[in-house]
This record gives C-alpha cells, sequence and structure tokens, in this order.
C-alpha cells in the first residue's frame, strides 16, 4: 500500500509539473538562461561568469535533454519544452527523495512529506522554471539523503553519492555557501539540545560505530562486503574528497575547456557578490513571512508545528537537526536584505520534512490518526489550488508571489507579429531587427534564429526592417527616424516596461 500511494504521488508531482509546460511565457532569467544554452547547443562553448548568473550544472543538464532531442528533431531540439523538462525531472527527484527518507519519517510522514512538496505552489511553480533554484533543492536533499544511508550502512556508496550531491550543490548555485553554514551551526544545536533533554550523546561526533552521531549498526546493516573487508575513514574521506573535487573542477572548467579559469572563478566570485550593492530586491526581514504566509500559508503553519514537536519530544537527533535547520535558514535568508520568492524554496525544504515528521507522530495516536489524515488533505487541497492557479493561469500576475517580474504574455503577440513580418520578407529569418529597448530580455530567446538581430539597449542609427523601442523611447524614434518607419504594435514586456514595434515604412507587414 505504501509503494502505491507513493506511486501515486509521483504521478501526480508529474501531472502538476508537465501540464501546458510551455504555455508559460519565459521569465527574464529563462530567457537569459536560454541565451547560455544557445551558445552551448550550437557551438559547445560556455565558461562560468563569476561575476553574474549562476553554476554550470543547469546547462550541462540541459545539453543533455536537448543533445537527445535533436537526434529527432535537429536544430530544433533546442527549444521550451526541453530546457523545462530538466528541472521537472529534478522537481519529481525532490520528491522521490523525500520518499527516500521512509526511516527517518516514517511511512505515513514520509509519504505525507512528499505530498507536500508535491503540490507545493513554489516547488511546482519553479519546478516548471528554467533557473537553478528546483536543482538546487535537489541537491541540498540529496546531500542528506545519501549522508543518512551512509550513517546507516556504512556502505561507501552512499559516502560517494553525497560527496558528489555536495559538488554539485556548489556547482548549481553560490547560495551553497548559506545552506552549508546552517548545517554547520545546527550541528552543534542539536548536539546541545539532546544533552539538555538528557538524550544520549555519546558517539555524537564519531564516524567509528556510526556517522554523525547515529547509533551503531547492527550485523543486519552491514553488508557482508563490508565487514570483511572494511574501508577506514582516512579512506573513505581520500574517496570522498577525490569524487568533490573531480566534480567541482569538472563542471567548474567547462569539461576542462576552461581550465584553471573556470576553477578560480568559482572561488573568486565570493569577492565579487560581496562588494556588489544593489537597490533592487532589497526587502525588510519580514518579507520572507509574508510572502509564505500568502503562497504556501500550510507548509508555513505545519512547519512550525513540526519544529516545536520535534524540539519538545527531542526523541531524534535527526529531527532536532532539522528543526534547527528549518529556523536557521528562515533566519539567514531572512536577515540577507536581498530577497527573491525563489529563494524561498531553500526555507520550504526543512519545513516540508519537519511537517510530515508532525504527520507521523500524530499518526501514532489514535486520537489525532484521523485529524491527521483531515488536516493533511486540506492543506494539499489549498496547496494545489494556488500551484495550479499561479502556474498554469495567473503566471504573469503581478499580485502573485511567485509571479516577481515576469514576463507578460502579451509579449508572445510581439514574438508572433515579428514572425509574421519576416513570413511576408524574403529574407526571412535573416530580416534585419535592430533592437533598442533597455529592457528587452526574454526576447534573444524567442528571437534566436533571426541571426540580423541587434540588441543595442539604446536608440541608434538604423536603416533596418524592424526597430523595437521601449515605451520611454518613443518621442525619440519619432524625432530621428520620423516617417520613414511607421508603429505596427504596442506590447507589455512586464509590469512598467512596454515595447514598441516599427516596420520601415516601404515594407508591407
Amino acid at each position: 500500500m505504501w509503494q502505491v500511494a507513493a506511486l501515486l504521488i509521483l504521478l501526480v508531482a508529474a501531472v502538476l509539473r508537465l501540464y501546458m509546460l510551455t504555455d508559460k511565457v519565459f521569465h527574464h532569467d529563462e530567457g537569459v538562461n536560454g541565451n547560455f544554452m544557445v551558445s552551448l547547443f550550437r557551438n559547445g562553448y560556455y565558461h562560468y561568469d563569476p561575476a553574474n548568473y549562476h553554476g554550470p550544472t543547469l546547462y550541462y543538464a540541459a545539453l543533455l535533454t536537448t543533445s537527445i532531442a535533436s537526434f529527432f528533431a535537429g536544430k530544433a531540439g533546442l527549444n521550451d519544452f526541453t530546457l523545462r523538462i530538466v528541472t521537472v525531472i529534478f522537481g519529481m527527484g525532490v520528491v522521490w527523495l523525500l520518499l527516500c527518507m521512509k526511516k527517518q519519517l516514517g511511512s505515513f510522514g514520509s509519504l505525507a512529506a512528499a505530498v507536500l512538496a508535491t503540490v507545493s505552489a513554489g516547488f511546482v511553480f519553479f519546478s516548471r522554471y528554467f533557473i537553478h533554484e528546483i536543482i538546487f533543492v535537489f541537491f541540498t536533499l540529496g546531500v542528506v539523503v545519501a549522508w543518512l544511508r551512509f550513517s546507516e550502512t556504512r556502505r561507501p556508496l552512499y559516502l560517494l553519492l553525497a560527496a558528489a550531491s555536495f559538488a554539485f550543490l556548489g556547482a548549481t548555485k553560490e547560495t551553497w555557501i548559506i545552506t552549508v553554514g546552517v548545517w554547520l551551526i545546527a550541528i552543534p544545536c542539536t548536539w546541545v539540545w539532546m544533552k539538555l533533554r538528557g538524550r544520549g550523546t555519546a558517539g555524537f561526533w564519531s564516524l567509528k560505530n556510526g556517522a554523525a552521531g547515529m547509533p551503531p549498526q547492527s550485523d543486519r546493516a552491514v553488508p557482508e562486503s563490508d565487514k570483511s573487508k572494511p574501508w577506514s575513514n582516512t579512506r573513505l574521506a581520500v574517496l570522498a574528497t577525490t569524487v568533490f573535487v573531480v566534480v567541482w573542477v569538472t563542471f567548474y572548467s567547462s569539461f576542462f575547456t576552461n581550465f584553471p579559469q573556470g576553477v578560480i572563478d568559482s572561488f573568486t566570485t565570493y569577492t565579487i557578490w560581496t562588494k556588489t550593492s544593489s537597490a533592487a530586491n532589497v526587502y525588510d526581514w519580514t518579507r520572507y513571512f509574508e510572502w509564505l504566509g500568502r503562497a504556501e500559508l500550510p507548509i508555513l503553519i505545519l512547519g512550525f508545528c513540526g519544529i516545536v514537536t520535534a524540539l519538545a519530544q527531542a526523541r531524534k537527533r535527526f529531527t532536532v537537526f532539522v528543526a534547527f535547520w528549518a529556523m536557521g535558514t528562515f533566519a539567514a535568508y531572512s536577515l540577507i536584505p536581498y530577497k527573491t520568492p525563489w529563494l524561498q524554496l531553500s526555507i520550504i525544504l526543512p519545513f516540508v520534512i519537519i511537517s510530515g515528521y508532525l504527520f507521523e507522530q500524530a499518526s501514532h495516536r489514535r486520537s489525532l490518526r484521523m485529524a491527521a489524515y483531515i488536516v493533511l488533505s486540506v492543506a494539499a487541497i489549498e496547496e494545489s489550488r494556488q500551484a495550479i492557479e499561479i502556474s498554469l493561469y495567473r503566471y504573469d500576475d503581478s499580485s502573485q508571489t511567485y509571479s516577481y517580474a515576469h514576463t507578460s504574455r502579451d509579449f508572445l503577440n510581439l514574438v508572433r507579429e515579428i514572425e509574421k513580418i519576416a513570413a511576408g520578407n524574403p529574407a526571412g529569418k535573416e530580416i534585419g531587427i535592430t533592437e533598442m529597448s533597455p529592457e528587452y530580455w526574454p526576447m534573444p530567446w524567442y528571437l534566436r534564429d533571426y541571426g540580423h538581430t541587434g540588441y543595442w539597449g539604446h536608440i541608434e542609427a538604423t536603416n533596418e526592417p524592424i526597430i523595437i523601442a521601449h515605451q520611454s523611447q518613443k518621442a525619440q524614434i519619432q524625432e530621428q527616424f520620423g516617417d520613414r518607419y511607421r508603429l505596427i504594435g504596442e506590447y507589455d514586456l512586464r509590469p512598467g516596461n512596454r515595447l514598441f514595434l516599427y516596420l520601415r515604412s516601404d515594407l508591407q507587414p
């Protein structure tokens, strides 16, 4: 029955993430990432930029899906679906990893956590978004799950998986340093709390009879091959370090095409980011309470209840650790002035895990069992409603938490108009386009096949057939070009930004 339930959860996760996947217009950041993919897919070129953007794992994962598609579709293998399917897969992977935590969370607890992750508005929305965040969540959880398995079995395979996940986490996004910092604080906090509650802490820091404070294994927990040929801690550490370094160097060096500069840049990026200041996306410490309260209220409430339960009971070191992890992550991201809705996915993850623990504890008491089923059902229905509404219908509604400066669907009308003009012109997709607006992403992604497109970002002398300008440039366009160009249409790019499409007067629209 548990396996059937797990399969159904994964099926629902797939439907929520795949249905109408390509209907939503690309966000600004998706357009930037898509532009990197055009270079990587067509020219085999990608080098990590320490000053902007994020790590390489997203692009190389997408290179795999687009390359597979290219066997059947050629150049058309690079498209909206083959990019977004990457985050769909990793989004489903998050649900699968939660199901792998059955031993830590219990049968009902692991299913409950997986349900909440399946229908979380944020997890669903950004699993359908070609950005780094859901991959970051996957590898965060991958480190935890692999380390737990290694702690239980002492099998080297799981330590290698933990090391690889750790390296991929770092190669996905620079915020891995926040996650690791929180973990390093949560571990001693767990030790102190367990000691204060009178729980056993013997061997907490030792790997001799179980890693990270896990109890010694029984003989049945250790495979015969491992008992006959035990691996020393030194040998394990060397092997794990080697795996970490190989993954890190391989990806940051762009598979050794940018070695050693890419590896050097993977460290110098932190000196750059600490000196970078911007007034954009800066909010006070309460903003995540507001965003989570609007978009993830069931998970927020259940998570806080789970934290209180885990700390009050102090039964398991792992659940106490998750409680401190949840509080620490919430505090860390709240204190950092720079805030965006997708960053809160790192907050949602431990809240989902600790919520699963809460449901497991409730299911053990007959008086609370039915209430637990009802509460989970209500939470799942509410989260599903929000996930469907924001992901499928209101993705460009600026009143929605996760629709953060999202591209308006009206922008696609601009793209269609350009395609119509090109189709009726002898030059076809080689038609000249002069883009003058300082705001234009994700336009390069949608015009990736138009080889004579120039992105100037300011008024520029031109005689090309098509001009695209910003609303603030309308008077300048009229003054400089007069009757040589006529206005074809106006289109919303995103809130506060409207684009104007001009066609040279001697051409037919």
